[in-house]
C-alpha cells in the first residue's frame, strides 16, 4: 500500500508540473519584462509555448555572398563581406542620418541609418572587416543598404544560424524598439537550445510510428532553422 500511494503520489506530481513551454517569455534569455511587454501586444506572444509556434513565413539563404560590383536592385537580399571605410552624420533634426562607406575588392556601397545612430556610432568600427546582409537600393545613383544587419566574422561563426535564416513576422512598433525579425530568429534558436529534450509529443506513437512522422522537437527545430534545401521543400509535419 506505501508503494501505490507513493506511486500514485509521483504520478500525480509530474502530472501538475508546469511544462518547461508554458513558461512566461520574459524569462527567455534576452527577452526581459519590456520586450515581453511588446512581443504581447504585437504579436500575442505570452510563453515560450507561443514563441515556438510562431513560425518564419519564408527563409533566407545565408550561404551566398555577392561583390558589390554584381549588386543590383532587383536582387530580394544580398551579403557581402567587406571593409567598413568611413562614417558621417548628415542631416538634422528627424532627417539625420547616419551614412557609412562600404567596400570589398570590387567596388563600394552606402550603408544608411535613420535610426539608433549614436548606438550604431559607438559598436561600428572604421577599418574592421564586416559581414553585410540587407535589401539593396538606388540612392542619387549609389547602391546603398538602409539599416543592415552588421556582423564580425567572429560573430557570424558562434551564431548558429544554419544554412537558411527563417524570416519572421512583425509590426512598425516592434522594429522602432529594434525587435526585428532577426531578433525574433535569436530568440527562436535560444529557446529551442533551452528546450533541447524537454518537448512532449502531442500524438501518441502508435501514429507517429505508424505515418513515420519525426519527433515534435525535431520537427519544430526544422522549421526554425532548416539545414538544406531538402528541409525546405519538405515542411515537417509538426
Amino acid at each position: 500500500m506505501y508503494f501505490s500511494v507513493a506511486a500514485l503520489c509521483v504520478n500525480m506530481y509530474i502530472c501538475c508540473m508546469p511544462e518547461f513551454l508554458d513558461q512566461e517569455i520574459k524569462f527567455l534569455p534576452g527577452v526581459g519584462p519590456k520586450r515581453a511587454e511588446i512581443l504581447f501586444k504585437e504579436l500575442k506572444i505570452k510563453t515560450f509555448r507561443d514563441l515556438i509556434y510562431y513560425y518564419p513565413y519564408k527563409y533566407i539563404d545565408r550561404t551566398k555572398f555577392y561583390n558589390i560590383s554584381d549588386i543590383n536592385t532587383e536582387m530580394a537580399y544580398i551579403q557581402v563581406k567587406g571593409v567598413l571605410r568611413s562614417m558621417e552624420t548628415v542631416g538634422t533634426g528627424s532627417k539625420q542620418r547616419l551614412v557609412a562607406r562600404f567596400s570589398d575588392s570590387t567596388g563600394t556601397m552606402e550603408l544608411v541609418w535613420f535610426r539608433g545612430i549614436k548606438w550604431q556610432k559607438e559598436q561600428l568600427r572604421i577599418n574592421k572587416t564586416y559581414i553585410v546582409f540587407g535589401k539593396p537600393a538606388l540612392f542619387s545613383g549609389r547602391i546603398s543598404v538602409v539599416h543592415p544587419e552588421m556582423e564580425t566574422e567572429q560573430e557570424m561563426q558562434l551564431k548558429p544560424i544554419g544554412l537558411f535564416q527563417g524570416h519572421y513576422n512583425t509590426t512598425e512598433k516592434m522594429k522602432k524598439q529594434f525587435l526585428t525579425s532577426k531578433t525574433i530568429n535569436k530568440f527562436q534558436l535560444t529557446l529551442l537550445g533551452l528546450a533541447k529534450g524537454k518537448i512532449r509529443e502531442t500524438l501518441p506513437e502508435y501514429i507517429t510510428s505508424e505515418l513515420k512522422l519525426m519527433p515534435l522537437e525535431q520537427a519544430l527545430s526544422a522549421i526554425h532553422k532548416p539545414e538544406n534545401q531538402l528541409s525546405l521543400k519538405t515542411p515537417p509535419s509538426a
